[in-house]
This record gives C-alpha cells, sequence and structure tokens, in this order.
C-alpha cells in the first residue's frame, strides 16, 4: 500500500501542542480528547474490481476489496470512524450495464458506508431504476438541494444527516450538480434543482446553530473548481459561514493536499477530492477537544493498492 501524505500540525487547546499525528492509542485514555476518522471516495464509477494489468498507473489499484481492508485496518485503531462517499457511484463499467447498480450498492452498504450524496450518473437508468435499487442500499442518500417531492425518490433521502461519534456531534449535508444539460430530462423526470450555496448555508446553518453540530460536512458533486464563476466547491466554501469540511466529487480532481479557503466569516474550511474509480481513499483525522472546535491533524490521502 502506497501513500501520499502529509500533516496538518494543528495546537488544539490551550497546554496541548501537536507537533505530528498521533496515533489514536495516545489520545483514547484522555476524557478530554475525541478523535475522529473520516474516510470517503468519490466518483466510483462501477469499477468493482482492482485495474488489470497494463492499465498504466492505474495497473493492480482500486477495487472494493482492497479498499475494504483498508477501511477495516483504520477501523480497527480507531472506534471513532465515517466513511463517505461523494456521489458518481455508478456507471463505467459493465457491471453497471448489467446489474444496475445493485452490485455497487450491495458492496458499499457491506462496507459499512455511513452516508453519500446523489451524483449525476446515478440517474443514468432513471429515476425508476434508482428506485429499483432501493432494496439493496443500506445507508443513507443525503442531497439538500434536489426537491424529489414530485418523484418516485419523495421521502427516500435525507436533506441532512446528523451522526454522533463519542461525545461529537457531526452533521452532514448534500449539493447535487444542476442536471439540465447534462443529464436527459427524461432520467431525472421531475427533480427540481435548487440553487446550493443559499441550501448550503441554510441547512448548515441549522446543524450549526440549532442542532448544535460541532463539526458539519458538505458532501458535494459540485466539482472542484471552474474558471467561470459557476457553482463549485470553492465558491461554496467562500461563501459559507458553517459548513467545516467539503468532500467532493464530479471533476475527478486529485488533490496533492487538501484545499484550504476562508469563508464568510474568515474560518477555514477543508476541500478534499480524490480522483476516481476508487483508487485512492481520503482520509482526515480530526481531534475534538471537550468545549473547543475540532481540528484537522492529519489529512492522508491513501493509494489503493500497488504503485
Amino acid at each position: 500500500m502506497d501513500r501520499r501524505r502529509f500533516l496538518k500540525r494543528a495546537a488544539i487547546g490551550t497546554g496541548l501542542g501537536l507537533t505530528g499525528f498521533f496515533p489514536y492509542r495516545a489520545l483514547a485514555s484522555n476524557p478530554e480528547l475525541t478523535y475522529v476518522t473520516i474516510l470517503h471516495t468519490n466518483d466510483l464509477h462501477s469499477r468493482i474490481e482492482a485495474f488489470p494489468p497494463g492499465s498504466g498507473e492505474n495497473s493492480g489499484r482500486g477495487g472494493f476489496a482492497r479498499r475494504s481492508a483498508m477501511v477495516n485496518q483504520i477501523r480497527s485503531e480507531n472506534e471513532h470512524v465515517l466513511l463517505l462517499d461523494a456521489g458518481d457511484i455508478l456507471q463505467g463499467t459493465p457491471y453497471f450495464n448489467m446489474f444496475g447498480g445493485e452490485i455497487e450498492f450491495k458492496l458499499m452498504t457491506k462496507m459499512g458506508y455511513d452516508a453519500a450524496t446523489i451524483g449525476n450518473h446515478e440517474f443514468d437508468a432513471g429515476i425508476d431504476g434508482l428506485v429499483k435499487q432501493w432494496p439493496h442500499i443500506g445507508f443513507p442518500f443525503v442531497i439538500s438541494n434536489y426537491d424529489f417531492s414530485d418523484s418516485a425518490l419523495a421521502g427516500k433521502t435525507k436533506e441532512h444527516l446528523i451522526l454522533e461519534k463519542g461525545s461529537v456531534k457531526i452533521g452532514i449535508l448534500g449539493l447535487g450538480i444542476e442536471l439540465e444539460g447534462l443529464v436527459p430530462p427524461a432520467l431525472y423526470g421531475n427533480t427540481r434543482y435548487q440553487d446550493p450555496l443559499p441550501i448550503a448555508n441554510d441547512v448548515a446553518g441549522r446543524l450549526k446553530q440549532d442542532e448544535g453540530c460541532d463539526f458539519v460536512i458538505c458532501l458535494s458533486h459540485l466539482g472542484f473548481e471552474y474558471a467561470t464563476d459557476k457553482v463549485s466547491d470553492v465558491v461554496i466554501a467562500r461563501n459559507s459561514s458553517d459548513i467545516d469540511l467539503i468532500i467532493g466529487g464530479h471533476t475527478q480532481t486529485v488533490l496533492q493536499e487538501p484545499v484550504i479557503e476562508k469563508n464568510a466569516k474568515d474560518k477555514p474550511v477543508l476541500i478534499n477530492q480524490v480522483g476516481r474509480n476508487g483508487t485512492m481513499l481520503g482520509r482526515i483525522d480530526l481531534l475534538f477537544e471537550k468545549n473547543r472546535p475540532g481540528k484537522c491533524i492529519h489529512c492522508e490521502n491513501l493509494v489503493v493498492g500497488k504503485s
């Protein structure tokens, strides 16, 4: 397992200086601290197996089996782990053409994904095709700016999600890309797209201010950044107030390290995205001190498989 890693060093609270990554065992005995690991993928595109030999730099990389082994190893080291996906789970190999997403969703369920958002390729078999797969989906789809109230998906997705890890409340919202011009209308039907920025500010504000979440994650399938003023992860980060981390997809961007943007309150927002096809697994380690905001202490984009 090859790794591209970097450390985000931070001083967490009075008297606690971190000069590098502290393993969980060194933190678990302190009741004032909660250590949470966020693992994430995006744009899996139905890549069930590792890339075969002869696939260039991706030869031997990816695949659910290898990724599952990595996730299980990390879970054995820390009890507080979240596994998330930023959309485009479907389309890209014959597995989708033959089984319509059943294999992908069953494997993600078995791996214990905590949540995912909806990418544009989730509509490739139409809304009815996605609904047909619902019995195989054992994790919530979180999407805040698609209105499915007049479609077969009504009531099946969540506007937001709150998960608790130890004493920490983590809020999750999801943002999807505009479907018009990208997906044939017959496939997304009566889905109504809503402007992501005001939706993001509204939902994140409620999660942070009303629900008391300690940390808010946005699962985004908007894309990292564009040459135009088109809404993107960077635009959301700069113009939001209560989002702490954006896990992105759609542009299949391979970031050498997460990007830090300042939000509307001049506070840092972390943005990460890990390419496509499950060849990388994003890892972000957060440390929460009682009554203080969480801080990123370690980020590591893991290559799944051999180099």
